[in-house]
């Protein structure tokens, strides 16, 4: 080499091996260099064995796929480049022309438009059932029945089913169940084993992680997982990742991997901050309902108490409230308008609390009989003291007289 820059290019130090600290490295690569035809022939990105191309993944991705697993109780995992790509995924891979979607009526909305448009453009058919009446399930199943969503809690208004009946249910009809664990997050139960001890183990087949929540923490990545444990559906799931492309960006991966030890912490904090306001909130005559599965009047409570760990760690940062019917929705939008600390923004598990009036009645197939007459705000509680987010609320309400 004669030219310096060739010289730049292609300069032949490699650092040393053996070098060790508390974050993993950040590998940044689309071209992946072989020593040989031979190995460029040979090397198997599926099994994780070697590395092939970056978007197959790298050092970087394999490290995050595998503490995912190791948090979820999962043994295989694929990123996606966000919550929703990770549940389209499971849509795309698994379902085909002439099959059957059944969804909770308080499924993701993003999912429940997927299946309105993608899916029904390509002859992919879906029904929604009450995820609190497993009978609902069991009578819509049928022999195109492909696949089964469940939340837990349900998207919005919070609802916790049984999730055990619902998978006997789906499993009896012969159909793969896929839960959308974002809310659980791996912490307040394990979706690959919901009944510690029992033989055979009772599990979903697949779990759907929006990344953008917990995990990340800091309101400020996109991205997702698709988590399973059985080797052919986690195949069947990689090729057809694979076929469309998804990747996620080495900087963004490093954030999860760095957020991921404190994800405990942070969920914990989550929790106790919510739990003591949705105590609070009952006690305002503002709202007629306040859905919070820890709560011993919100739908599906006894489900949550069975499923879920009793105390800290198991009932997330969410908290919805029906405010009453005799305010109007202007009236509830001055409410949140008027949020000092509650900033108005869609997501939630990053520091800063968020607020969001809904539409119910534009959300469902029909109004849920366990729910109360009003317009529907859901919080999402951040890391701030919960007394000042207790007195934004309360100053907030003089906005409705």
């Amino acid at each position: 080499m004669t030219h310096s820059i060739t010289a730049l290019i292609h300069h032949p130090y490699i650092a040393p091996a053996g070098f060790d600290a508390p974050q993993p490295g950040v590998f940044k690569a689309s071209t992946v260099f072989f020593p040989s035809v031979a190995a460029m022939r040979s090397r198997e990105w599926k099994d994780k064995s070697a590395y092939t191309y970056g978007l197959h993944g790298t050092p970087t991705t394999y490290a995050l796929e595998e503490r995912l697993c190791s948090l979820e109780g999962g043994s295989q995992c694929l990123l996606a480049p966000s919550g929703l790509a990770a549940v389209a995924l499971v849509a795309l891979a698994l379902l085909k022309q002439g099959d059957e979607v059944l969804m909770p009526d308080n499924v993701y909305g993003p999912n429940k438009a997927l299946a309105e448009g993608e899916l029904r453009g390509w002859g992919i058919s879906h029904r929604y059932y009450n995820p609190l009446e497993p009978a609902d399930l069991a009578a819509k199943m049928s022999p195109r029945t492909r696949l089964v969503w469940v939340e837990a809690a349900g998207s919005v208004t919070l609802e916790f089913p049984d999730l055990p009946a619902l998978l006997h249910i789906a499993k009896q009809g012969g159909a793969l169940v896929a839960l959308d664990n974002t809310w659980g997050a791996g912490l307040a139960f394990k979706p690959f084993d919901l009944i510690p001890g029992q033989q055979p183990v009772l599990g979903v087949d697949i779990s759907a992680h929006a990344l953008t929540k917990y995990p990340s923490g800091g309101g400020d990545v996109l991205m997702g997982s698709v988590i399973t444990r059985d080797a052919g559906l986690h195949l069947q799931l990689k090729l057809a990742h694979m076929r469309m492309g998804l990747g996620v960006g080495a900087n963004d991966a490093e954030a999860v991997l760095r957020a991921l030890p404190s994800i405990a912490l942070r969920y914990r904090a989550h929790d106790e901050a919510t739990r003591t306001l949705a105590r609070w909130c009952r006690t305002r005559p503002e709202f007629s309902q306040v859905l919070h599965p820890a709560m011993p009047d919100s739908p599906g409570h006894n489900n949550w108490k069975v499923l879920c760990k009793e105390g800290l760690g198991g009932a997330a940062g969410l908290l919805s409230v029906m405010i009453d019917a005799r305010f109007s929705q202007v009236q509830v939008d001055a409410f949140c308008d008027a949020l000092r600390l509650f900033r108005l923004g869609y997501s939630w598990g990053g520091p800063i609390s968020l607020v969001v009036p809904y539409d119910l009645a534009t959300m469902r197939s029909e109004w849920p009989s366990y729910l109360t007459q009003g317009t529907l705000v859901r919080f999402a509680i951040g890391l701030e003291d919960v007394e000042d987010l207790q007195a934004d609320i309360a100053q907030a309400l003089h906005a409705m007289v």
